[in-house]
């Protein structure tokens, strides 16, 4: 099993941020919520707290549990632990080279998320 944490970032417009899979990486391609997988010993909030730092320049403030989901690929399971960010400081900017956006959630659809995310719509 798989642990891996997404934060659901919004703006001072209500946009919320999402960023584009590297085409290297399972599911490259599609969009989805920041985060990324827990490391040995780290709770889901610190993992979002440095998951957030390392992937988007975004300083973690607070945030809420919102869901956990467990699903499976083909090839592994996964469980993904999914937080409501309240507060954050810094400007958002992809720091693996990612693409990111900030996106009003009725135009989700014109986006590519993987399975797993698309069930998050209605937390949004």
């Amino acid at each position: 099993m798989i642990r891996v944490v997404a934060g659901i970032i919004y703006n001072a417009e209500r946009e919320v941020l999402i960023a584009k899979r590297p085409l290297d990486k399972h599911l490259g391609g599609l969009w989805e919520f920041p985060g990324g997988k827990l490391e040995a010993g780290e709770s889901a909030l610190e993992a979002l707290r440095r998951e957030l730092k390392e992937e988007v320049n975004i300083e973690l403030i607070s945030a809420k549990p919102l869901t956990e989901i467990s699903f499976s690929y083909p090839d592994k399971q996964v469980l993904l632990y999914v937080w409501k960010v309240d507060q954050h400081q810094g400007t958002a900017e992809g720091l693996e080279g990612q693409e990111i956006r900030w996106v009003n959630p009725q135009d989700f659809h014109n986006y590519r998320f993987p399975e797993v995310n698309q069930q998050l719509f209605k937390f949004i």
